[in-house]
């Protein structure tokens, strides 16, 4: 029978789900806020 608990402490995730993660984290993503900051500054030029 399997051990769920001894399995879980065994588990690493794999580094792909590692790479993914941090090219998400890491990517600068133009949001409203900036939009809007954008939008001000051509509107005030």
């Amino acid at each position: 029978m399997i051990d769920f608990e001894e399995e879980l402490k065994k588990f690493q995730p794999s580094l792909e789900v590692e790479d993914a993660e941090d090219a998400i984290y890491n990517r600068d993503m133009t949001d409203m806020t900036d939009i809007l900051f954008e939008m001000m500054k051509e509107k005030n030029n």
